[in-house]
């Protein structure tokens, strides 16, 4: 799970945590106008992020069963899906609980490091997986697929970290719904229910008593450029964007061409959102993932249930 970034004067962050920011004058009682109040304009950045996402899934659709898997236990095991979901639990809190440690140190270079060489990686990766499925009928397309790769790559790091706010938003959100998706289309819908659902556990944990809240209050997530974007008044994460996407892909490639479980995912994930937001004018710091991902896995196998569809026990 990646983290949000802040800039210290007159933002509120909301990723795997989200938080009202301190006002700029505490010697003064803090008015209930000055508080956080949810807008419906605040969803706009999740709303651009899914439909992003449902682009790259109809994109995937036509090549999934040739998409790497990325979990490391195939879906016929027994236990696969605890056994992927620990998986992915403990990587995200060993990446969040290292950044941690190299904030508390003042290791900006670095962090900076990693971020450039994560960001850089999925950029090219997923640059490189939609264009072999976007060119898989012409012939001797490599080289094609390489350079563009490339030229996508440049453009994303330059985005991200030199042409200022708006381009790294833009690239920010592309990106959640594009690495979402293609998780989405990667892992099992069993194996994926289970990641989702112990993510959201997790979320609350590393909020209140894990890493994530702890560089939320040191104000240490402005140092995380690129993991985040901002959008009026408030910053929200990378990790909140890449998971609801994935909920969305997950369903797609679970249900498709019956398109109603991905809408009520949607949908649902929109109706978490909108709780969240509520609740963060209430208790000042909430995490991002657990009403969204409830609502959106309740709607969506709610809705393939009751259409009769079909379940797929493994597909990976």
């Amino acid at each position: 799970m990646l983290f949000e970034i802040g800039n210290s004067n007159n933002e509120r962050w909301l990723n795997d945590v989200t938080e009202p920011q301190p006002q700029p004058k505490p010697v003064e009682p803090q008015k209930a106008q000055d508080n956080f109040k949810f807008e419906v304009i605040y969803l706009l950045p999740i709303l651009a992020s899914m439909l992003f996402g449902l682009v790259c899934a109809y994109v995937l659709a036509p090549q999934q069963n040739a998409l790497p898997p990325v979990t490391i236990f195939p879906e016929n095991t027994p236990g696969a899906p605890v056994g992927n979901a620990l998986y992915f639990v403990v990587l995200i809190a060993t990446a969040a609980f290292g950044f941690y440690l190299l904030l508390k140190r003042r290791s900006k270079r670095i962090i900076k490091g990693l971020i450039i060489m994560a960001m850089t990686t999925a950029s090219l990766l997923l640059s490189v997986v939609y264009l072999y499925t976007l060119l898989a009928n012409v012939s001797n397309a490599d080289y094609i697929i390489v350079f563009i790769s490339i030229v996508i790559t440049v453009l994303f790091d330059l985005a991200i970290f030199r042409f200022g706010s708006v381009a790294r938003n833009v690239a920010v959100i592309g990106l959640g719904g594009a690495l979402g998706v293609f998780f989405g289309f990667s892992i099992p819908l069993w194996s994926a229910v289970v990641i989702l659902a112990f993510l959201a556990v997790y979320d609350v944990v590393a909020v209140y008593k894990g890493p994530v809240g702890k560089i939320a209050k040191s104000e240490g997530l402005d140092q995380l450029q690129g993991l985040s974007f901002s959008f009026k008044d408030i910053q929200m994460g990378l990790g909140d964007l890449v998971f609801y996407s994935m909920l969305t892909g997950v369903m797609s490639r679970a249900f498709l061409p019956n398109v109603w479980p991905v809408v009520a995912s949607f949908l649902g994930i929109l109706i978490g959102s909108i709780i969240t937001f509520y609740l963060l004018e209430k208790k000042g710091l909430f995490p991002g993932l657990p009403f969204p991902i409830l609502f959106g896995l309740t709607f969506g196998l709610l809705t393939a249930l009751s259409l009769g569809l079909t379940f797929p026990m493994g597909i990976v």
